[in-house]
């Protein structure tokens, strides 16, 4: 395929494919409370226990509001 016949392959809109996803999900501040907790969970190895315990809270909390999320964003999407 010379220069030119490649250029007109690649501009003619006939040839492209739409994106995928073409809805994006909605934004959610789990994963930054998954970051935190994370973050809480590794300090609390050096500072102590309670610390710890406060990580692994936050961390089960923001898992299980996350996977509920994307839970209820898949059944939406699925009908």
């Amino acid at each position: 395929m010379n220069p030119d016949e490649k250029k007109r392959y690649i501009t003619d809109q006939a040839n492209w494919n739409k994106a995928r996803p073409q809805q994006l999900p909605r934004p959610t501040y789990w994963p930054f409370f998954l970051a935190a907790s994370l973050s809480l969970l590794v300090w609390g190895i050096l500072a102590g226990w309670i610390i710890s315990t406060a990580g692994l809270i936050l961390m089960v909390i923001a898992l299980m509001g996350w996977i509920t999320e994307l839970r209820h964003e898949r059944r939406e999407h699925n009908n």
